[in-house]
């Protein structure tokens, strides 16, 4: 029994990588940047995949960010996840922010997606670098019922925002 669900993608830039799966039980697949962008210290970029996508109604494509460029590049995708809807037909983009500050910036440095050491500056994505990862979500319809108090309906754990602490 297959669980794959059919997602439709077009190609729309000349040499754009279709996403993949880097090994079996994975549940995102790598995408993968379409042309060559700088990415400026405390810049906010989208990087084009060069693929547009038709997914099916009642799914999402969620937009997250992939681990080791996270730990070893100041590279983040700041609207994580970011939410492809259903509906949406034009291409895929992924949005990335360097959050290095240009004050603790080499200068004359500028580094890759690859680079190591969480280093500070100037970062350049080449084309066929795996700048994120993209999962597919069902997403199931809300209906909102207005009711006087929520306070009786199941159980109110109590608290929030930090509220149990660290330890």
């Amino acid at each position: 029994m297959s669980n794959e669900i059919e997602v439709y993608v077009e190609i729309c830039r000349e040499g754009a990588i279709l996403p993949e799966y880097a090994r079996p039980g994975d549940a995102g697949m790598d995408v993968y940047a379409a042309e060559d962008v700088v990415i400026n210290p405390g810049e906010t970029v989208v990087i084009p995949t060069g693929l547009k996508l038709a997914i099916p109604e009642g799914y999402e494509i969620q937009v997250r960010p992939r681990s080791g460029v996270s730990l070893n590049t100041p590279l983040r995708i700041p609207n994580t996840p970011g939410t492809i809807d259903s509906g949406y037909r034009n291409e895929l983009g992924i949005i990335m922010t360097n959050t290095s500050e240009a004050a603790e910036c080499k200068q004359d440095e500028v580094y890759t997606i690859d680079s190591k050491g969480n280093k500070k500056g100037v970062y350049s994505i080449k084309k066929g670098d795996r700048v994120a990862q993209i999962v597919l979500q069902r997403v199931p319809r809300m209906k909102l019922t207005v009711v006087d108090s929520v306070g009786s309906i199941g159980i109110d754990r109590g608290g929030g925002f930090g509220s149990t602490g660290v330890r």
